[in-house]
């Protein structure tokens, strides 16, 4: 009779438990969605190895007030890079590529500049490639003026390189679109066969496929965005459908639509083995590359979220500025959400939600305790409190990466106030970087101080020489403002 009573009372306080995490979850979700203004979200949690909450929020299609389900289907955008970076990953497990062989060995008819770099460099974004967006339609991402792929790609190959190989970051389509080209040479194969067939169908995700604007997939959530958060002025702050395309050849950047469910359980199927042979492979995946100095890069393979902090390390993903995912390897956790609106930039509170689930999380992660304390005190405490925070714990130590990409995450959402102040902080922590320079320079521009920003673009060149955007930005405020 004891223990029957005991299990009773663990049972009833387990469930307890799990009840107050779901409330705490919800309180930050609606609070979220109600604050982005978001129409429609859908979450999954996954906790040592099984989903231990899926639901879903509000409206996936306002225009007929239809919800999100389950089994509502999302674009994923640019989540779709961490497929093929799994993809490209097998490959090598199969010995069909070498991370660190020249791309000339797959691909034929090469600018003799592009035939040395590798397939690593093409991964984690340090090619130096010209951008293949710039060929396609600015406002829908559709095929644009040259008609076909074959025209693009005999006009990207015209293009010169943004910078030395290896020498910087930037984060460009044209190093995914490459990769699809390598999948398709070294497994005989579509790329969109390649992911179904050892991806998709591996894991079970009956609700994971192809697709953009154009194309009929069932139970689909349309997209959303406020229009003056993209056009660059004010208007009526409207909430429209947001149209895009994604031809064929480029959809290995951004092709795919899923559900959180579906995302969950290639989840857990990539930390169990399902997906690759040995666990070193996942281990080389979550692994920053190296630029030419040595130093590690942004970004890992196919990941573009890298917290390589002492405790609680996280790797993840975004797209689209409104669906994201962190895994906690070593706490066995991960948190997915996907949304319906352009701009929602969920990456921003993952991490509170992986609180609810782990309290040590949120002190460990300074973006996340940045973000709850200074909406409280206001954003332009930020240099001051990020001050007081370091010198009563040393190990509270905001990346510049983290910061940057934070900033640019409120600018897309025209908090342009918010951002300037984190840019700030940027130059004040990292006073050696031109790229905090650089980023501090835009946002000066974009709030009317030009005198400002052309003094902040001339310290970014000081720092690095070879930044010819600093360069040309310098030349255009001054030209404006008739120096």
């Amino acid at each position: 009779m004891k223990k029957l009573s005991f299990i009773i009372i663990l049972f009833l306080s387990l469930n307890t438990f799990a009840q107050n995490v779901n409330s705490k979850v919800d309180e930050i979700i609606n609070r979220e969605m109600k604050e982005r203004r978001i129409p429609g979200l859908q979450l999954a949690v996954v906790q040592n190895g099984k989903i231990v909450l899926s639901k879903s929020y509000g409206y996936a299609n306002i225009q007929d007030h239809i919800s999100v389900k389950n089994t509502t289907i999302f674009p994923i955008n640019s989540n779709t890079k961490i497929f093929t970076g799994v993809s490209v990953m097998q490959l090598v497990e199969q010995g069909k590529i070498e991370l660190n062989a020249p791309i000339k060995k797959y691909l034929n008819d090469l600018p003799s500049e592009w035939q040395n770099i590798t397939v690593d460099q093409l991964l984690t974004h340090i090619s130096g490639l010209p951008e293949i967006l710039q060929l396609l339609d600015p406002l829908t991402g559709s095929i644009g003026p040259l008609k076909t792929e074959q025209a693009i790609w005999e006009k990207l190959k015209t293009l010169p390189l943004e910078f030395k190989t290896g020498e910087q970051f930037s984060y460009n389509q044209t190093n995914y679109y490459l990769l699809g080209k390598i999948i398709e040479k070294v497994s005989h194969q579509s790329f969109s066969d390649n992911f179904e067939k050892k991806q998709f169908e591996v894991v079970g995700m009956k609700h994971t496929l192809f697709g953009d604007s154009r194309d009929l997939i069932p139970q689909f959530a349309p997209t959303y965005r406020y229009r003056n958060l993209f056009d660059g002025k004010k208007t009526d702050d409207k909430l429209v459908n947001n149209y895009t395309e994604f031809p064929d050849f480029t959809r290995t950047g951004a092709g795919i639509n899923s559900t959180a469910e579906d995302m969950a359980n290639w989840v857990i199927a990539l930390q169990s083995g399902k997906l690759f042979q040995k666990s070193a492979t996942l281990d080389l995946m979550w692994s920053p590359s190296k630029f030419n100095n040595g130093n590690p890069t942004n970004w890992t393979r196919g990941w573009g979220i890298a917290k390589f902090r002492k405790n609680h390390k996280a790797i993840g993903m975004s797209g689209g500025n409104r669906s994201a995912l962190l895994i906690y390897p070593d706490d066995q956790l991960a948190i997915i959400v996907l949304t319906n609106l352009g701009g929602s930039a969920p990456e921003d509170f993952l991490e509170e939600i992986a609180g609810c689930y782990n309290a040590d999380i949120l002190e460990a992660d300074p973006l996340t305790f940045l973000r709850k304390n200074l909406r409280e005190i206001g954003f332009d405490k930020a240099i001051d409190f990020t001050e007081k925070k370091k010198k009563k714990n040393p190990e509270f130590d905001p990346q510049e990466v983290e910061l940057n990409n934070w900033a640019y995450r409120m600018m897309a959402n025209n908090q342009q106030t918010e951002a300037l102040e984190i840019f700030k902080l940027n130059v004040h922590l990292f006073p050696n970087s031109w790229n905090a320079y650089d980023s501090y320079g835009e946002v000066l521009l974009k709030t009317g101080n030009k005198n400002k920003a052309v003094e902040m673009y001339k310290k970014s060149v000081e720092l690095n020489p070879k930044n010819e955007n600093g360069k040309k930005m310098i030349l255009k405020i001054e030209k404006e403002i008739g120096k």
